[in-house]
């Protein structure tokens, strides 16, 4: 009977453990998890072979004034205590913002790169719409015809 109940308290020690471990993880893990959403996001839930072309096409003019707009927002919203320490640099506040929205703009096109590289192959497989057909026009069973144009 000792076996039994020496088995039985290993196996809620384990549990236990497992529960202390699980949690250590979410407290190293939650720092980072609007990093984690973000790589994932523009990792896996944007078509980067249709959206390319319209970045060369001119699109990297709305990139940049976004990038000005998220980096004035967040100097106006969230100034600094002290100086943003960056590389061992002492950095003023929109300096260091700008610093941090250009940093986040290349994380997003290198996952960009990525996907373009089909690195995560079936991942990120963005499966074309089935075009609709336009030889159908027939607009609720009636045709043109049917509509009665008045001439005066």
């Amino acid at each position: 009977m000792d076996a039994l109940f020496n088995l039985i308290q290993s196996l809620v020690n384990v549990f236990w453990s497992l529960l202390d471990v699980v949690l250590a993880l979410v407290h190293v893990i939650l720092p980072w998890l609007p990093l984690i959403a973000w790589l994932a996001y523009w990792t896996f839930a944007v078509n980067w072979s249709k959206a390319l072309p319209i970045i060369w096409r001119g699109g990297w003019i709305g990139i940049v004034l976004l990038m000005f707009i998220a980096m004035m927002v967040w100097g106006a919203v969230d100034p600094p205590v002290e100086n943003h320490l960056i590389f061992g640099l002492k950095v003023g506040n929109y300096t260091g913002k700008f610093v941090y929205v250009t940093l986040l703009t290349c994380m997003a096109l290198l996952c960009g790169a990525a996907q373009l590289s089909g690195y995560f192959g079936k991942l990120c497989d963005f499966p074309d719409p089935p075009e609709e057909s336009h030889s159908d026009h027939s607009h609720n069973d009636h045709s043109h015809d049917d509509h009665a144009h008045a001439a005066h």
